[in-house]
């Protein structure tokens, strides 16, 4: 018997990368990527990591496709089906950011990140959902972030696209809950990515301070909640918010 389809979102790299790793031990992913600019750097980047999931004796496909557009987003998702024979699990975490004081963020700033990092979860949940409610099943994870919950100064396009999707999520729970899919959201903190990687040292010491279990998360500390999310232990969670963030938030 064939295992079940996920398809993750931006999962070429960073936290995305992470998280269709791991669920690859359970799920054949379908590895995206975004293919408008750099398109062999991004390529390579999914296939690298689709190669890694078939060295651990998992399976899956690279798809292309940019989620800020209504018809490349739904094009994915049929990709997906077509490839894959059907799609259990979406995992909405492609996003982007473009920090700017809000004076000067340009309004195709502002409508970059709304749409990659939230529009692109409702076109993509659209076109999923009417597969999953066929099957009356299905899972809708959707990639916060702390920062949607307390915003940030220079963040808020970013703010308020994750802030977005937790509403997103409640609705979708209520909405769909009753055909037997399940929705819910991931909130990170600090991660350590490129980034993170970036930062001046004296800045990441600013930032772990403020965190009491002392370090930076890691995109694997948000892939293994994913994987509990899509697993069967997680049947009766449904619009849920989880914070992981070291407890910076408390």
């Amino acid at each position: 018997m064939n295992k079940p389809v996920a398809l993750v979102t931006g999962s070429s790299r960073g936290i995305g990368r992470a998280i269709a790793i791991e669920l690859a031990k359970n799920f054949r992913i379908a590895v995206n990527y975004y293919d408008k600019i750099e398109v062999d750097a991004n390529r390579a980047q999914a296939q690298e990591v689709l190669d890694l999931i078939r060295q651990a004796g998992g399976d899956g496909v690279i798809l292309g496709a940019d989620v800020s557009d209504p018809a490349s987003a739904a094009q994915l998702i049929e990709a997906t089906i077509a490839n894959l024979d059907g799609i259990d699990v979406l995992v909405n975490n492609a996003g982007i950011n473009k920090d700017q004081l809000m004076v000067r963020m340009t309004d195709a700033q502002w409508h970059d990140v709304i749409d990659t990092n939230l529009s692109s979860a409702f076109y993509c949940s659209r076109a999923a959902l009417k597969y999953m409610m066929k099957k009356k099943q299905g899972r809708i994870i959707n990639i916060s972030s702390v920062v949607g919950m307390a915003g940030n100064a220079g963040q808020a396009h970013y703010a308020a696209s994750k802030a977005g999707l937790l509403g997103f999520t409640y609705s979708v729970a209520k909405e769909y809950g009753p055909r037997g899919i399940t929705a819910n959201a991931v909130a990170p903190g600090y991660i350590v990515s490129d980034m993170t990687n970036k930062l001046p040292a004296e800045v990441t010491a600013r930032m772990t301070e403020q965190i009491p279990l002392g370090r930076l998360g890691t995109p694997e500390d948000i892939a293994a909640l994913v994987a509990f999310l899509a697993s069967p232990a997680a049947a009766y969670i449904n619009g849920q918010v989880i914070r992981v963030d070291g407890g910076m938030s408390i």
